[in-house]
């Protein structure tokens, strides 16, 4: 059965490696819905947050297949109750639409959205939070006039505590186990 799943990969900074992050879902076919790349808590280390429905046992081997990339550190995959996630919308609407009876204001209120600048011509929206109420700001703004109207990808926590220090410290012990077994078997 599809579900919807985040998936986190950690990498090195290197050119064309978002390509061969791509390459492997398209191969696959699946749908990336959402992609988010950016720092992550650890020096060097950037962090691709990706967004797909599909089965569980696809989003294994897809995550598998990730740590095979030479330049991908680890990967995870969550399912939704096992994150805390929000996405950033913007909005800019004319501002006229906030000068006449108040149910433009009285919009923004109610999402708990804020306004980041106001302009002669037009004034920009902010509003984080899941992607359907962003999208129903959106809807509730489109009769006002919506000028233009961008989301970000997720942006995602796990709610587990395992750090990604962590994570890094294990594979740098199985890669160090791994050298040493090669090396006693007369491989190195």
């Amino acid at each position: 059965m599809k579900k919807q799943y985040t998936v986190s990969v950690f990498t090195e900074n290197k050119i064309g490696l978002l390509n061969r992050v791509s390459i492997i879902f398209t191969r696959r076919h699946i749908n990336i819905q959402s992609i988010t790349a950016s720092e992550s808590e650890v020096q060097g280390i950037h962090r691709y947050t990706i967004v797909i429905e599909e089965n569980e046992i696809l989003v294994q081997k897809v995550v598998k297949q990730l740590e095979k990339q030479v330049d991908v550190v680890k990967a995870f995959y969550h399912d939704n109750d096992q994150l805390i996630h929000q996405e950033i919308a913007l909005f800019k609407v004319p501002t006229n639409s906030l000068a006449g009876s108040g149910e433009v204001e009285q919009i923004i209120r109610s999402f708990n959205a804020r306004i980041l600048a106001v302009h002669q011509d037009f004034t920009i929206i902010e509003q984080t939070g899941h992607k359907n109420e962003t999208q129903q700001l959106f809807a509730d703004l489109q009769p006002h006039g919506v000028l233009e109207f961008v989301r970000s990808g997720r942006v995602a926590i796990t709610k587990p505590m395992k750090e990604l220090k962590d994570y890094l410290a294990e594979v740098e012990f199985a890669s160090d186990l791994q050298n040493t077994k090669n090396y006693t078997n007369g491989k190195a």
